[in-house]
């Protein structure tokens, strides 16, 4: 329980700071320039974000919602939520074949011994039987654990991409949002970023209940 509460102050943290990094460089700079800028610098910065979403996923440790809002203040809504899906399909897709290529020690090494009960917890909720449960689970912040859970189960690969491509298209525009409204004074783009919001929170809510463990 103690180590459930530091992930989450740990992502809650990071979210907070970059929210506040955001919010400080336009309050100072404008969102004008700050574009302006981002543009002079080419491919470098949705490559940068994408390496650092991807990383994210990959290694689970590591938060990576503070990156969804920083594409969407930094690059606008349309291409920060492109190169954020574009990471995680990628990384997920990754994170599921290494899985089930290598097996429990090879994620074991990655995400860390400490981390790994949370994969066995998710593979024990026998998501493969359940496709509308599998890409709930997808639309959580546990979607980077699930796609290595689900790789260690005998989902066939066909069904986990379905259900990661759908979930993604739910999940990460209202986050990818909620950077660009905030930043944009967007407030139709601010409040349909917080309504999806609300949106996962009872999505969350609603996997958790599901299937207990036994």
């Amino acid at each position: 329980m103690t180590r459930l509460r530091w992930w989450k102050g740990l992502k809650l943290l990071a979210l907070g700071v970059g929210l506040t990094i955001s919010v400080g460089l336009v309050s100072h700079y404008g969102i004008a320039p700050i574009r302006d800028r981002v543009a002079d610098w080419g491919p470098w910065v949705p490559l940068g974000i994408f390496c650092l979403r991807f990383t994210s996923v990959v290694i689970p440790a590591l938060p990576g919602t503070a990156y969804s809002i920083l594409a969407g203040s930094l690059l606008g809504f349309g291409p920060g939520l492109a190169v954020i899906c574009g990471a995680d399909v990628l990384s997920c897709s990754l994170s599921f074949f290494l899985s089930r290529r290598y097996g429990r020690k090879l994620v074991e090494r990655l995400v860390g011994a400490r981390f790994m009960h949370r994969i066995d917890t998710l593979s024990q909720r026998h998501l493969e039987r359940n496709f509308f449960l599998m890409t709930g689970f997808l639309m959580t912040g546990l979607f980077d654990f699930v796609a290595y859970g689900v790789g260690l189960t005998q989902a066939p690969a066909l069904k986990f991409f379905a259900a990661l491509v759908i979930s993604i298209a739910l999940s990460n525009p209202p986050i990818v949002a909620l950077g660009a409204g905030i930043l944009e004074g967007g407030r139709l783009l601010l409040g349909v970023a917080l309504l999806g919001a609300f949106g996962l929170a009872m999505v969350t809510g609603w996997v958790n209940r599901t299937r207990p463990l036994h």
